[in-house]
């Protein structure tokens, strides 16, 4: 179960989580343009960074900044546990009314926080999508693979997933609970939180270059990624499997029909060729669907055994407070 914390202190009406790993050439563009921002958004804040396992100097540099900037908030995690467990980690620790998440990137702009919190305020609404109105700095692989995974998900699965918004978000309170009360396991938040189905609007901004350092959501992650939401979100994988078997085995009469002709008409020379290709085919569909399956049974396993997605190390709030009573 997804673990909560009473925090030390009166709660905040904005909490900004940030995943970090490995981001110590950008976080001081972070904080030279979101410090600023957040001081001029008119709330009490806090800024909460969880610190993803992470190799390089970014523990060091968020222990400085928490020093330097009294609303940062540092959650650090034992081992690397992922973009989106690193994600659920901020959300069951932060103490907002509004929960706001950004990466450390500065791809998604910091300033459309302070609109997005207007538009949750103006119109009632408990989500605020940040939709990728321009993704030119993007390359044109990530631009059509990720249109092809936002529509692919709308069309499989019964999740209305606004195309070309990732995790920037802005959350109420009770969103956040109902997201830390979920027990799942490979969490993809970015489809979890459509699912739910609470009041959203959306606030369109233009997709920026990587500041500053490398990108941590490589290919394979990609892949994992989109694995996970397919399997999460959907159970037309194990339809197209059953249709497989289905379409093989009308293969596989209309063969053994072939094959009756073909011996009455007295035409019955063995064909090595068309042997090979009809076993390897069919083998091909009884793996694809062994591998389907197995991706839903592995879910399952993970589910049964009930182990957290991530381990905290050391919540700063937690552990000042502590060092207060004493």
């Amino acid at each position: 179960m997804p673990e909560t914390v009473e925090g030390a202190r009166s709660p905040v009406e904005l909490s900004v989580v940030i995943p970090v790993y490995n981001e110590e050439a950008v976080l001081p563009l972070l904080v030279d343009r979101l410090r600023p921002l957040a001081d001029s958004w008119g709330v009490s804040y806090e800024v909460l960074c969880v610190d993803d396992g992470s190799s390089d100097a970014t523990p060091v540099l968020l222990q400085r900044l928490r020093r330097e900037w009294p609303q940062v908030r540092v959650v650090r995690l034992r081992a690397n546990a992922g973009h989106q467990a690193a994600i659920s980690a901020g959300l069951a620790r932060a103490r907002g009314d509004w929960v706001a998440t950004i990466d450390a990137d500065l791809q998604d702009p910091p300033e459309a926080i302070g609109e997005m919190l207007a538009v949750a305020r103006a119109e009632g609404v408990d989500v605020v999508y940040g939709v990728r109105g321009d993704r030119a700095s993007d390359t044109a692989f990530k631009r059509l693979s990720a249109r092809a995974f936002y529509r692919s998900i709308r069309a499989l699965s019964a999740v209305d997933a606004p195309v070309d918004a990732g995790d920037f978000r802005l959350m109420s309170r009770a969103t956040v609970d109902a997201v830390n009360a979920l027990p799942e396991h490979h969490r993809v938040l970015r489809l979890v939180v459509p699912a739910l189905g609470f009041p959203s609007a959306s606030v369109s901004y233009t997709r920026a270059a990587r500041a500053a350092g490398e990108s941590k959501y490589p290919l394979g992650k990609m892949i994992r990624l989109s694995v996970d939401s397919l399997t999460g979100f959907s159970i037309a994988p194990l339809r197209f499997a059953t249709w497989l078997g289905l379409l093989g085995g009308v293969a596989a009469l209309g063969v053994l029909v072939y094959a009756v002709i073909a011996m009455l008409l007295g035409n019955t020379l063995p064909g090595w060729t068309s042997t090979v290709v009809i076993v390897a085919a069919v083998g091909a569909v009884q793996l694809l669907a062994l591998g389907i399956l197995g991706e839903y049974v592995g879910r399952m396993y993970a589910m049964l055994q009930g182990r957290p997605s991530y381990y905290v190390a050391h919540d700063s709030l937690v552990d000042s407070s502590a060092r207060a009573r004493h």
